[in-house]
């Protein structure tokens, strides 16, 4: 009985470890993810921004060189947007929570049935 108690002591430490260890990859894919859809959000206030800039001088000025500097700025941060965008959903994607430590938990009841042999 003793070796019984001592292994599933063992068991339910080895099973936190796992989900501690797995619950920490998930934090980190979903905070790397997080953090990606944030610069992409900054992304899109400067298109806003340049933009706006743009459309500002197009209809202030008369010269058009520094109307459409604007827009190839604004254009850059755009394609910089979708970048972060698509990591960080790629990023959120990958994050699966504990699943190796759900299944072997399903697996502990099982494991503390007496077989029918030992009967």
């Amino acid at each position: 009985m003793s070796n019984v108690s001592s292994d599933l002591s063992t068991l339910i430490r080895q099973e936190i470890a796992l989900g501690k260890a797995e619950l920490r990859e998930t934090a980190m894919n979903a905070g790397k993810g997080a953090g990606m859809f944030g610069g992409a959000g900054i992304a899109g206030h400067f298109v806003l921004l340049f933009l706006s800039i743009a459309l500002w001088a197009a209809l202030g000025a008369t010269v058009i060189g520094s109307a459409w500097s604007a827009v190839i700025v604004a254009v850059i941060w755009a394609i910089i947007g979708a970048v972060l965008a698509v990591l960080g959903k790629k990023n959120l994607d990958q994050a699966e929570g504990a699943p190796q430590t759900a299944e072997t938990l399903k697996e502990i009841p099982d494991a503390l049935t007496p077989s029918k042999e030992t009967r």
